[in-house]
């Protein structure tokens, strides 16, 4: 709960670019006990470096895993809060309609807008 349902820490990349990859490095040098992500997310490498941080991983499995995972699902009913910050992001137009032409000004939209609700 570091962010509280603040964004902490994002990045921007192409639409055909999959999540579990940018996981690794949003995590990277964030202390945590408990990392948190949807069923995209689900890959034992991620896994992996979710364990070497000594953090307990809420992940859901994906379907097709075939060693599964338990699940901590009191744990994982909190990441609505994660669902909440996407929610107020988009209360941006500029966010939620992606208005911007270019990447870089479209990250610093969501930063603009990240900063906002860290201060209200």
């Amino acid at each position: 709960m570091r962010g509280l349902g603040c964004p902490v820490r994002f990045t921007l990349t192409g639409g055909q670019q999959g999540d579990a990859p940018q996981a690794e490095a949003l995590i990277a040098d964030l202390p945590a006990g408990v990392v948190m992500a949807d069923t995209a997310y689900d890959s034992d490498r991620l896994r992996e470096i979710i364990a070497r941080k000594k953090a307990l991983a809420v992940i859901p499995n994906n379907p097709s895993r075939a060693r599964k995972h338990p699940l901590d699902k009191h744990l994982y009913a909190q990441r609505h809060l994660i669902e909440c910050c996407f929610s107020k992001l988009k209360q941006f137009r500029r966010v939620a309609t992606r208005y911007e032409k270019t990447a870089r000004n479209y990250l610093a939209v969501v930063t603009i807008a990240a900063i906002v609700l860290w201060i209200r």
